[in-house]
């Protein structure tokens, strides 16, 4: 009989070992609706419960594209998507026509960094939202800034993605999952894996972005609406407006208006 020294040591379930993905289904996840990233993030889609960086030289690369058909999955299930601080005024018309519900999706205006950091927490620590895309201002994002979210996003229902400029690709982060987004021609996306629970991509991947049926841009400056515009828009877009998530404490920081 075999001495129990000599017989072959399974792994424990429970236990990662850091050359492999993490696929296990101890990782929740969204499908991000591209089969050939799926394959290579760990859960099989968009993590919940824990923060994903986008980072990225400058915003319109087609960074909100790469998390379309999330949204327009969410949206439908009439769950409440929320962008916070984003850079341009989302354009409705173009959102729509990816077929994102705009009744379901909410912006949120907070210039301050403090004010930015309260309302991410704020939102991660409530049970009412679908998925959470937040703007960090490079100058303004500390690393204990970062802790914070990610210890408020522990447990929460839905992915929460951090857009961050090209600088923080050297920095750490507790982000269990960080990628870099570099513009390529033909509406396409390089996406590299910074960071993710299992062994480095040696090369990126290539994304074909989806394509709305209208050639129209997914943001613009954010000038005044005109009154005449009638077009649909989500609720909170427009200038010096601040919309906080139902539900959601209001502590004085921010004013409240909705369409």
């Amino acid at each position: 009989m075999a001495s129990p020294a000599l017989l072959p040591q399974l792994p424990h379930p429970g236990v990662w070992h850091a050359d492999r993905l993490d696929t296990g289904s101890a990782i929740a996840a969204h499908p991000s609706g591209f089969a050939a990233l799926d394959e290579q993030l760990p859960g099989g889609g968009w993590p919940l419960g824990m923060l994903t960086e986008l980072i990225a030289r400058e915003p319109g690369i087609g960074e909100v594209r790469l998390l379309v058909p999330m949204l327009r999955q969410l949206t439908r299930d009439r769950k409440v998507v929320i962008m916070l601080g984003p850079p341009h005024v989302p354009y409705a018309p173009a959102l729509a026509s990816f077929g994102i519900d705009l009744d379901h999706l909410i912006v949120v205006q907070a210039t301050q960094a403090a004010d930015r950091l309260w309302a991410v927490e704020q939102t991660l620590r409530s049970a009412s939202f679908g998925a959470l895309l937040a703007w960090l201002p490079q100058d303004r994002t500390r690393p204990e800034h970062l802790r914070r979210m990610q210890l408020a996003a522990h447990g929460a229902p839905g992915p929460a993605f951090l857009f961050r400029q090209l600088p923080a690709q050297f920095e750490s982060s507790p982000a269990p999952l960080r990628l870099l987004l570099l513009p390529r021609p033909r509406q396409q996306l390089s996406v590299q894996l910074l960071k993710r629970r299992g062994p480095l991509l040696a090369q990126p991947l290539l994304i074909d972005l989806p394509q709305p049926p209208t050639a129209i841009r997914l943001g613009r400056p954010c000038p005044a609406r005109p009154a005449s515009d009638d077009a649909r828009q989500p609720r909170g877009m427009g200038p010096a407006h601040a919309l906080l998530p139902a539900g959601l404490p209001d502590s004085g920081r921010s004013t409240t208006s909705s369409h």
